[in-house]
């Protein structure tokens, strides 16, 4: 299956960006008659015909559609301090885009290490990961937030802080604590770990305080091994 990624796809007709236009015909060799796949990152699938096979403005009927394809029970979002290193944190965004999430967000932290990121960089790498998996859902991504004013929001679901500290009233392991079908909202700190303050904090506004195991990791590596730990928990 080739997929591609069009948030704006009109029924039944659509036209290909330059850029896919041209990936269709000149790399992939698509030609009139041809089907691939486009999806609005909303649930839609789209199976497609090539009614006009311009490498500059490609054009395809809709001949099948399916909504909701693949669909989760559950939602997640990882809100993870971004690592010094931007490659690292793009692994990241890749392969949890892979497994499964819904929202991204990069947040700072008192001991962040980086505290600016390129958005449309970042989109960049989610897009390829939501083609490359085909995942007919796209992840958002907040630009970089305060940690203070993320944890004092309002989510639906359950709320945990994953830490190396001490625990302030008790630490759970992810796997054991969540529950199938639960949404989540998962903080992953930076290399320093999160401050003890920024902990209470958290605390005080209903995270719970979680670990991934008794290994040491890096920070993009907690994070994907927390989002695999939500996929197995709700494939199980």
């Amino acid at each position: 299956m080739q997929l591609f990624y069009a948030p704006d796809i009109t029924l039944p007709e659509y036209t290909l960006a330059e850029e896919e236009s041209k990936h269709a015909i000149k790399v992939l060799r698509l030609s009139v008659g041809d089907t691939l796949h486009i999806t609005d990152g909303r649930g839609a699938l789209h199976l497609c015909q090539v009614v006009s096979d311009s490498a500059k403005h490609c054009t395809v009927r809709v001949v099948e559609s399916k909504y909701e394809f693949e669909k989760r029970d559950y939602n997640l979002t990882m809100a993870v301090a971004p690592t010094k290193n931007i490659d690292r944190f793009e692994w990241f965004l890749e392969k949890a885009t892979e497994i499964g999430v819904d929202s991204f967000v990069a947040l700072e932290t008192e001991h962040s290490e980086r505290r600016v990121i390129k958005p449309e960089r970042e989109m960049k790498v989610i897009t390829a990961a939501v083609k490359q998996s085909l995942k007919a859902y796209h992840p958002t991504l907040e630009d970089i937030t305060d940690f203070k004013r993320f944890v004092t929001r309002q989510f639906e679901g359950r709320k945990f802080i994953a830490h190396c500290g001490e625990a302030v009233k008790g630490k759970s392991y992810l796997a054991s604590t969540l529950q199938a079908g639960q949404s989540a909202v998962v903080l992953i700190g930076p290399e320093g770990d999160f401050s003890p303050e920024e902990v209470r904090l958290a605390v005080e506004n209903g995270f719970e305080e979680i670990t991934l195991g008794t290994q040491r990791l890096r920070t993009e590596t907690a994070a994907v091994m927390a989002v695999a730990m939500v996929a197995v928990v709700n494939t199980l």
